[in-house]
């Protein structure tokens, strides 16, 4: 749709039942769109429901009210497997397919009918550190930070429009988790790809994002540039957040 936002979300909002049948809000009224091909941050503590936003972005778990849509279309009207060839999700503890490692990166090709650039794929793989790995590896001997950057090479080998990171370096060592920040920049920077990442690590926030989104009391509190949040940001709660975070610039 000519003029349309790339990304909007209008009065998201997700309850869970529990056990016994009770519910709770996760978070309600979720509303913000998205312009321009940023590299979006989504803070905010533990329980406020950032990873299941992803999932619903994703097609992997559903609102129940509001809406979601994606140059204009609405996610309903879309298949989910079209929705998901542009629109992909890497998890924080990364799923390995049956196989080896080349079964996995093949894995997206295979499901989406698309032709498989093994030169993208190694150099990608190098980029992320993982260039000396036999590709004959069976996926389930490796290790957590290994299965998470062969997670999130299999997503890009798609070249999605949109990419949803929730928490994709939590499991790696310093070293590694800067090649993978620097990666997923360089890609940003040659794709064009609007990216949108939950991490709880403040100075890859400020290192990585554009915009960043915050959300607290159960629904999405602020949506700022990162310059601004991290020196002026607009709420109370998001200037409590960033000094229990040792942020000293609030």
């Amino acid at each position: 749709m000519a003029g349309a936002p790339i990304l909007e979300i209008a009065a998201l909002g997700k309850i869970l039942t529990g056990p016994q049948g009770e519910k709770r809000e996760l978070f309600r009224n979720v509303s913000v769109q998205i312009n321009t091909t940023a590299v979006v941050v989504l803070l905010g503590a533990s329980g406020q429901g950032k990873s299941t936003l992803l999932r619903i972005l994703g097609r992997l778990d559903r609102a129940d009210e509001g809406t979601v849509r994606f140059y204009g279309r609405a996610a309903e009207e879309t298949l989910p497997q079209e929705w998901r060839k542009k629109i992909a999700y890497v998890a924080q503890f990364a799923v390995m397919l049956d196989g080896t490692v080349e079964d996995n990166l093949r894995a997206v090709s295979v499901l989406h009918r698309k032709p498989f650039d093994s030169a993208l794929a190694r150099e990608l793989m190098m980029k992320a550190g993982l260039g000396a790995m036999e590709w004959s590896k069976r996926a389930a001997e490796l290790s957590g930070g290994e299965k998470q950057r062969v997670a999130l090479i299999r997503s890009l080998l798609l070249e999605p429009e949109l990419l949803l990171l929730d928490e994709i370096t939590a499991s790696l060592d310093t070293h590694s988790k800067q090649a993978v920040e620097q990666l997923l920049l360089d890609w940003h920077k040659t794709h064009g790809t609007l990216m949108l990442w939950v991490t709880h690590d403040l100075e890859q926030a400020k290192l990585i994002s554009d915009d960043v989104w915050y959300m607290d009391e159960h629904t999405l509190l602020e949506a700022s540039p990162s310059s601004r949040f991290f020196t002026r940001p607009d709420t109370r709660q998001a200037r409590r957040f960033l000094q229990i975070s040792d942020e000293t610039e609030v």
